[in-house]
């Protein structure tokens, strides 16, 4: 297993919609557990391989408590086929976006499919936390971070304090 960079905002691949999984191999399930180290490594709940500059569409999530032993997953072109009506705002950050966070309106559940790392077909309803995971993670496979999901101010704002902690660093 490897740990891999993350990368962060303004990186182009993060912006690219991510390839379609064709070659369910060894390579798959080799990248998988890369991404679950890595996710791990940085403290995250979930991660989409562009995150780690991989253009495909596979994300891993983990919110395991022991009330939940069916929350770690990984998934390999997943869609979201439904989405509740009722809809919660809820702070998110992104590893992709270390130091922004902000209030986030997403669908209060949803049903996945997808395929599992064999190639398997997998389909999965969620709810609260892990339903707010899973379009978070598949957002990035369609090159949408969490700053696209705000009001044109917010945005704004949360730029100009992502530009101030970029030269923080520097």
């Amino acid at each position: 297993m490897a740990v891999h960079e993350i990368r962060e905002m303004g990186d182009p691949v993060l912006r690219t919609e991510a390839e379609d999984v064709e070659d369910f191999s060894g390579g798959l399930s080799s990248l998988v557990r890369d991404m679950f180290e890595t996710m791990y490594n940085a403290e995250g709940i979930g991660l989409a391989a562009p995150q780690i500059g991989v253009s495909k569409r596979v994300i891993v999530i983990d919110l395991r408590r022991e009330d939940e032993p069916d929350a770690q997953v990984a998934l390999v072109n997943p869609n979201i086929v439904w989405s509740s009506d009722e809809t919660e705002k809820a702070t998110e950050g992104c590893l992709s976006i270390p130091g922004l966070e902000e209030v986030v309106q997403r669908h209060l559940a949803v049903r996945v499919e997808a395929l599992d790392p064999k190639g398997e077909p997998v389909e999965l309803e969620a709810d609260d936390l892990f339903a707010r995971a899973l379009q978070h993670e598949i957002d990035h496979l369609d090159g949408v971070l969490f700053v696209d999901r705000v009001s044109a101010f917010k945005r704004r704002m949360l730029m100009k304090k992502w530009k101030k902690l970029q030269a923080e660093e520097e």
